[in-house]
């Protein structure tokens, strides 16, 4: 196993988490999962991509769900869907994906009474473009405009890749709107991303998953090349936050990535970890980028761990 945390104070609960992951010996996938995708068998969890778990909206415990698209003022519509009653947490997926990658941790925040947001971010699953430039402040934007609309003062976030680097820009930007922040596998810098993570097996196999994904769940279904050639050029210049502006993060925040990340480099992840003032740093064992699906149990119990904490 490895295990770095930064925070003393809660090193206890980390690593009652991270314990999970010894007792995993097989690829976990969660009750609700779609079964279309093969899980591959005979694999060590980080090198498998298990199947995409059903949307919030299809099954949600049970629990009524409130689902819409918010208008934007440039024209872009923003998918939500939210269900339960507590304490809200908001989660953000990653780039070229959508809400229901976020929906197996959805449902175990709900059965342990969280009220849940989830979005898909500008562009990606069921929102569209709208005329404003791709970029992360546009899309951590159009989150604090969902949660607005729902009238949600603060929420704490989750979130993965480019949804844990609109994490890092709320509590940049929007400090007020938020309580605290579990981000999964960001970058700061661009230099901060394998750029040969696309010739890894899961990797590839997400990005034609997400192409049929996009297929499916879009209202311009054959927009996929624009879409993609947009997502690129936000990539290619985009997180660029000098040191500095990190350091002057307030919002309580664990910086967290798989063993085994695929896309982000070690030494990336470990910097920002020292560089937000008393964030935690978390390596979960035998996962890679796309942790919360290969060992969920594990992803699950670490981000309710992090939500139990006191505000420090």
């Amino acid at each position: 196993m490895t295990l770095c945390f930064l925070s003393p104070r809660f090193a206890r609960r980390a690593v009652t988490a991270a314990l999970i992951g010894f007792a995993v010996t097989h690829t976990v996938v969660p009750a609700q999962a779609e079964t279309s995708t093969p899980v591959q068998q005979n694999l060590p969890l980080w090198q498998t991509l298990p199947p995409t778990p059903v949307g919030l909206e299809q099954d949600a415990n049970g629990l009524p769900v409130h689902a819409g698209r918010l208008r934007i003022e440039d024209g872009a519509r923003i998918y939500y869907a939210e269900a339960g009653t507590g304490t809200p947490v908001l989660l953000l997926h990653g780039g070229l994906a959508n809400s229901d990658y976020m929906s197996g941790l959805a449902r175990s925040l709900l059965a342990a009474g969280y009220r849940v947001i989830v979005v898909d971010s500008r562009g990606h699953g069921r929102s569209t473009l709208g005329k404003t430039p791709l970029g992360y402040d546009r899309m951590s934007d159009d989150a604090v405009a969902v949660l607005t609309h729902l009238n949600i003062d603060r929420a704490a976030v989750v979130g993965w890749s480019d949804g844990g680097i609109q994490g890092i820009d709320l509590a940049l930007r929007h400090p007020d709107r938020i309580t605290r922040v579990f981000s999964f596998a960001p970058n700061i810098t661009i230099d901060g991303v394998d750029t040969s993570a696309d010739r890894t097996p899961t990797v590839h196999t997400f990005i034609e998953r997400a192409a049929k994904e996009y297929a499916h769940l879009s209202r311009t279904p054959h927009g996929y090349k624009r879409f993609l050639k947009t997502v690129e050029g936000m990539w290619a210049s985009q997180p660029n936050w000098s040191d500095a502006q990190v350091a002057a993060i307030t919002t309580p925040m664990w910086i967290v990535d798989g063993d085994h990340d695929e896309m982000i480099h070690r030494p990336h992840i470990e910097h920002i970890a020292q560089t937000v003032p008393n964030a935690g740093l978390l390596l979960l064992p035998n996962v890679s980028h796309f942790a919360f699906l290969q060992n969920p149990t594990l992803f699950s119990e670490t981000v309710l761990n992090f939500l139990a904490l006191p505000t420090p």
